[in-house]
């Protein structure tokens, strides 16, 4: 299965390549607007995996030619370019029986901390629903997920990721996919509708870490 991680240049892209590529052998490409950016970061990862006597090789392309050789296209990209980016792949005609994974939740910070602003469609999951082309399937996951945990190879993972898609066999794929992920549990939390409840625990996560200091990095479990 190839998978492309579309923002793979930062932060939880970077995270969820080099988990990807430590824990399965499925193909992954990273994808930038930035074509040589990509391939740079392509063999920055490479190196960091090296190092951890994990030999892989990673690819690196624009996002459009990320997405047109892809089965799983992971959208690791901003909230508020998220569905920009859907269009443009659209209007590039690379886009047709990918599935698209969103990670992405829309959060605004104050003095108190994150908060939950998710768009006027619900959620971003389901915004990316809006602006993909018929056909193409959408589902969301990673969002609970802390990116630095995810990039840091010497941590040992022990949380759960939430799945949300409408079609019951997209879920089952991404569920599947989640579940190679070392440390990982991915559990299903249903069709996209619920992707705003499960989308607005990622603000919760982060200002528990924020106002307890033994909790970096915090992730959730379900038990």
């Amino acid at each position: 299965m190839q998978i492309a991680i579309l923002g793979g240049t930062g932060d939880i892209g970077e995270g969820l390549a080099v988990r990807f590529a430590a824990d399965t052998t499925h193909p992954i490409t990273i994808g930038s607007r930035d074509e040589a950016k990509a391939i740079d970061r392509a063999e920055a990862y490479e190196s960091r995996l090296a190092d951890q006597g994990i030999e892989r090789d990673l690819a690196g392309a624009d996002n459009a030619a990320a997405a047109a050789d892809a089965d799983i296209v992971v959208l690791a990209i901003p909230p508020h370019y998220v569905g920009d980016t859907v269009e443009a792949l659209a209007d590039e005609d690379v886009l047709s029986d990918q599935v698209l994974v969103s990670p992405a939740v829309g959060m605004q910070g104050d003095g108190d901390g994150l908060h939950y602003r998710p768009p006027s469609v619900g959620s971003v999951t389901e915004l990316v629903a809006a602006r993909a082309p018929e056909g193409v399937s959408v589902a969301g996951a990673f969002h609970n997920l802390a990116a630095d945990r995810l990039a840091d190879l010497d941590i040992d993972l022990d949380l759960d990721t939430l799945v949300v898609a409408d079609d019951d066999a997209v879920r089952a794929t991404v569920l599947e996919l989640a579940n190679e992920l070392e440390g990982i549990r991915a559990l299903s939390a249903g069709p996209l509708a619920n992707a705003a409840e499960v989308e607005s625990v990622t603000p919760l996560v982060i200002n528990i870490a924020r106002y307890n200091d033994d909790l970096h990095d915090v992730g959730v479990r379900f038990h």
